[in-house]
């Protein structure tokens, strides 16, 4: 009986003896990157604003009521189509009164061609004086000048028709109407405006002295922040002139034509590569901003909340760090989460 009592009481302590596992590190919960040097571009900003290559305002080019309006603000329109009609009534009459006075003069015409043909039997046979031909020979030859100048007019007339029906001079957006269905058009006044979104550009305003590196990079990003998006320009252009009261130029960015969902007007800040440096960069989803603090969260055998202060180096995925950060530390990519485990 002592021996089995022994027995159980070293079994217990045998037990006792043995460690408890101990839990998963959060660290291994979360999704991390580290902290490394590469090799970066330098780059100058400067604020810009989207513009379109092609933008116009089609107006109307002769008088009457509006009775058609076929688009609004922000609908597609296709090269060719009707966007507006103006009441061709009295386009149309005019149309055919020139189309009436063409048939009189041609009735003119004729007769003044038969008299002159019959003069000219009666000066042959000695009927006729050549002064009476010579007059018979003008007024032929004037009632040609006024055919032709009634057609003239019947097909400035019915040129003048087709300006009722005004058509889109390429496909685009339409970005503002001017008029509303049944007021009055004038020549000259404006009714809608378009933009073409596959031509669009960036203009950013530089002091003189970036000219000469922004021309020799020949390269440049753009940032979008309303729409969180980062876009390579395709051309850059430098207007060739100056502000002589400011000393900056313009600088023109081509886009891609296949670019969405950006419009005329928006803001936006363009990066014009000047250089290369070598730069510790850490990955833009670790980066939380409360208020005026810029930090990240540092995993290692715990989690860490840091502060840091960011450069201007690196590009939609990555940015430069200043302080707070060494090489080879890992950063959580979730810091919302990262913040739940500390």
């Amino acid at each position: 009986m002592k021996r089995l009592v022994a027995l159980l009481l070293a079994l217990l302590a045998a037990c006792g003896s043995e460690e408890k596992p101990k839990p998963a590190a959060p660290a291994l919960q979360l999704n991390t990157a580290a902290v490394e040097i590469r090799d970066v571009e330098l780059t100058y900003s400067a604020e810009a604003v989207v513009e379109a290559v092609r933008q116009s305002t089609v107006s109307a080019q002769i008088a009457g009521r509006i009775v058609e309006l076929r688009f609004d603000v922000g609908d597609y329109v296709k090269k060719g189509e009707v966007i507006v009609r103006i009441d061709e009534r009295a386009a149309a009459q005019a149309v055919a009164a020139t189309e009436a006075q063409v048939r009189q003069a041609e009735a003119a015409l004729r007769n003044a061609r038969a008299e002159y043909e019959r003069a000219r039997q009666l000066v042959a046979q000695k009927f006729l004086s050549q002064a009476a031909l010579d007059r018979a020979e003008s007024e032929y030859k004037a009632a040609q000048e006024r055919v032709s100048a009634l057609i003239a007019g019947a097909g400035q007339a019915a040129t003048e028709r087709g300006f009722a029906t005004i058509v889109a001079p390429y496909s685009g957006i339409v970005s503002a109407r001017h008029v509303e269905l049944g007021e009055m058009a004038a020549p000259g006044k404006p009714l809608m405006t378009g933009f073409d979104p596959g031509t669009l550009r960036v203009t950013a305003t530089v002091p003189q002295a970036q000219v000469a590196a922004i021309q020799a990079g020949a390269k440049a990003r753009i940032e979008l922040p309303s729409v969180a998006r980062w876009i390579e320009a395709a051309q850059i252009t430098v207007i060739p002139s100056a502000d002589p009261r400011t000393h900056t130029t313009q600088v023109r960015i081509g886009l891609p034509p296949d670019v969405r969902g950006i419009y005329p007007g928006i803001y936006a800040r363009a990066y014009f590569v000047t250089g290369r440096k070598p730069a510790l960069l850490v990955p833009r989803a670790a980066v939380i901003r409360r208020s005026e603090l810029t930090a990240v969260y540092v995993v290692s055998e715990s989690i860490q909340l840091r502060q840091v202060r960011l450069g201007t180096a690196g590009d939609d995925k990555a940015v430069e760090v200043l302080a707070g950060l060494k090489p080879g530390e890992r950063v959580a990519l979730e810091p919302v989460k990262a913040g739940m485990l500390q």
